[in-house]
């Protein structure tokens, strides 16, 4: 009985705020058997690309992570890191399926894979602080606190290093990139598309810490909940003062422009001619094609500057912004051009070109795994180093191609050289009638409340619409149907907080998950 006594004297006390259970190291346990994780990975992966366009059904993103930190918890490295890869690869296969339409499994394939293992390394090191919390940060306040900020800083350091690396990275799929149709939207203006998914991720977080504390009263941890969550939607939506408006018109062609579509050359710009007649006597003051728009350059092409010229001069003389491809020399642009008064007075090639795509990385290397795929990339697309705006009689306009509105950096440096509008210009023909046109137009939603600027989304087939700095919609074309589209549109000035330290708060809270992660992994449990 004494040396029972005393034994217990001896031990580690356990605190009435502990959290679950730990092994003889102070390491948490698991909260689920592995199996049971797996199958909840499973279920999350597709729940998380439920949340995103076209279904929208945006809180199923929320339940996700929630979900996937929780199977998490106690885990070791290498089953959190198969808990990851089975979460990140099912959300992932199936929200790129789009991919297949046209270019088959393979590319699928090959994407998919890859980015479930960019996502399973974040559960991995999640899991790190997960199964060392309850002795890094011994008191219930202190977890409560503490945890869930690290642990959504690992995860956006994980988006954030998926959108630039390797070769551009992919920023497609982030967190806040579910929210575009939802209470959260407006908060992308104060604190970025990486601040977003942070605090999303947070409140997921911060609600399963919640939960797994002991000895707290059930009162306490559902006002604490109903807290978190109202703090999270309370913060007021950014006011996006504008001054004065511009008329703008946009065509939508619906053109079979894609990748290995059959068409004689110039078959692309006859039908954005032909769409462009709608617009008569609407007095504009710019008209916008999409990407590719012109198919044949109008540079070399005499026939296609003729066609922009009588365009221009059947609605007065307006400015056209149009989609084409150009070659310098040896290299060839993505570009756009402004064509005014029978010539081009100004050009934007494209940021971003999107690699196995646009352009084919490390060419010889992936030609001895696929040739037949990688000789489909006939040329590739050099990356632009043009300004983002055209000054159009005034009228300030960023100019955004496609995947450029994906690229947090050049949407930040559009905003510094002061566009009060953005003109992006998309091709989403070898898409067809899949999400891919939905992911991206949500994508722009969140740039316009972002930035706060009225954003002309045009596509050649579709979904094009003008979106206001709120993110509301003021005009559009329904999809695949040739048509226009004019309104006058709001111009804006004023940068929001995110376009000026949006940068500083990922690498805030990115800094943040490391250096919890760090003082995770040094602490030492006290002995006997």
């Amino acid at each position: 009985m004494a040396l029972t006594t005393t034994s217990a004297a001896l031990s580690p006390a356990r605190s009435p705020s502990s959290v679950t259970e730990t092994d003889a190291r102070g390491f948490s346990r698991p909260l689920m058997p592995l199996w049971l994780a797996l199958v909840a990975a499973v279920g999350a992966g597709i729940a998380f690309d439920a949340g995103f366009p076209d279904k929208g059904w945006w809180p199923l993103t929320l339940v996700a992570t929630g979900v996937i930190l929780t199977a998490l918890v106690g885990r070791r490295p290498g089953a959190a890191f198969l808990v990851g890869l089975v979460a990140g690869g099912v959300f992932w296969a199936v929200h790129i399926f789009w991919l297949t339409l046209y270019l088959g499994p393979v590319p699928w394939l090959g994407l998919f894979v890859f980015e479930a293992l960019y996502f399973a390394l974040g559960s991995l090191l999640i899991s790190l602080v997960y199964r060392r919390a309850d002795r890094t940060w011994p008191s219930r306040w202190g977890r409560l606190g503490v945890v869930p900020v690290v642990v959504a800083g690992l995860w956006t350091l994980r988006e954030g290093i998926n959108s630039i690396f390797p070769w551009g990275g992919f920023s497609w799929g982030r967190v806040a990139m579910s929210q575009s149709e939802s209470p959260y939207t407006s908060l992308v203006a104060w604190v970025g598309m990486a601040g977003l998914s942070f605090v999303l991720v947070w409140l997921m977080a911060f609600l399963l810490q919640l939960v797994r504390e002991s000895g707290m009263r059930a009162a306490t941890r559902i006002l604490t909940a109903a807290v978190a969550v109202v703090a999270t939607l309370a913060v007021p939506a950014w006011p996006a003062p504008t001054s004065g408006t511009s008329r703008i018109g946009a065509v939508q062609g619906n053109s079979d422009a894609g990748l290995f579509s059959q068409h004689a050359p110039g078959d692309i710009l006859s039908d954005h001619a032909s769409g462009s007649a709608a617009l008569v006597g609407e007095d504009l003051d710019v008209l916008v094609w999409p990407e590719n728009a012109s198919d044949l350059d109008p540079e070399t092409y005499p026939i296609a500057a003729a066609t922009l010229d009588a365009v221009s001069a059947e609605l007065g003389g307006v400015p056209i912004v149009a989609g084409t491809i150009q070659q310098r020399g040896d290299k060839v642009y993505n570009t756009s051009l402004l064509w005014q008064n029978g010539a081009v007075t100004d050009f934007y090639d494209k940021r971003h070109p999107v690699p196995f795509a646009e352009w084919m990385p490390e060419r010889a290397f992936f030609r001895a795994l696929a040739p037949d795929l990688v000789d489909l990339v006939t040329r590739d697309y050099e990356f632009g180093s043009t300004d983002l705006t055209f000054d159009i009689d005034g009228l300030i306009a960023g100019i955004s191609i496609c995947f450029d509105i994906t690229d947090d950096a050049v949407m930040r440096a559009m905003s510094a050289e002061g566009a009060q509008v953005v003109f992006a210009q998309t091709n989403n023909a070898d898409f067809g009638q899949t999400d891919e046109n939905l992911q991206q137009l949500a994508i722009t939603r969140l740039r316009a409340v972002e930035f706060g600027r009225s954003v002309v989304n045009i596509s050649t087939v579709g979904t094009s619409e003008i979106i206001a700095p709120d993110g509301s919609t003021i005009a559009a074309i329904p999809p695949y149907q040739a048509g226009a589209m004019v309104a006058d549109v709001p111009l804006a000035t004023v940068q929001t907080p995110a376009s000026l330290i949006g940068f500083q708060v990922e690498w805030l809270v990115a800094g943040l998950g490391l250096a919890g992660l760090a003082l995770a992994l040094s602490t030492r449990r006290v002995g006997r």
